[in-house]
């Protein structure tokens, strides 16, 4: 079952108020760590609690800390479901976060060993 809803949204289509953040490609699938541990996908589960990288695809006027394009780390929760869009880039799913809740900002996704790569980002 996925877990967002296949809406027809072009990106030109919408527009986010103050200080809201739009994210996408954001990894739930399981995560193997460089030390052979497996972390298994916890999504709408109650263990394995972590926070997860996104990147920033929209942010709205208000929004300072933040811009497109930038990876940021968000609290384990502090995101809306998936909504499937198709922009000049092709499909994708978006997730508003809590702007309060963004732990870390990055110019680049950062290796922390529990990000495998584009291969598990966002199937969910």
């Amino acid at each position: 079952m996925k877990s967002f809803d296949a809406l027809d949204i072009r990106d030109s289509t919408f527009e986010l108020l103050k200080n809201d953040v739009v994210i996408t490609d954001m990894a739930f699938e399981d995560r193997v760590l460089s030390s052979g541990i497996i972390l298994r996908n916890d999504n709408g589960t109650g263990y394995g609690i972590r926070p997860r990288w996104g990147q920033v695809y929209a942010t709205g006027p208000e929004q300072t800390e933040v811009k497109a394009g930038d990876w940021i780390l968000v609290e384990h929760g502090r995101w809306t479901r998936g909504v499937q869009i198709e922009d000049a880039g092709g499909v994708k799913v978006i997730r508003k976060v809590d702007p309060e809740s963004v732990l870390l900002v990055s110019d680049r996704l950062p290796n922390d060993d529990t990000q495998s790569g584009a291969e598990h980002v966002d199937k969910k």
